[in-house]
């Protein structure tokens, strides 16, 4: 038995679980974490006191 001499030529998808969107998703996660890593830094809260979520003075 041989072996095929071609190599197919195989499109990435168009949407779903392909390696471009889970780059781009994993690059926009450590974006989003930074900035909340710098939210807390610079305004001495947490993210969700900061957007108003939660009240600091009940706690």
């Amino acid at each position: 038995m041989t072996e095929p001499n071609q190599v197919p030529q195989i499109e990435d998808p168009k949407f779903g679980f392909n390696s471009y969107a889970e780059r781009l998703n994993g690059r926009a996660a450590m974006v989003g974490f930074v900035i909340a890593l710098a939210i807390e830094f610079f305004t001495r809260h947490g993210v969700l006191a900061w957007l108003g979520i939660i009240d600091l003075a009940n706690y």
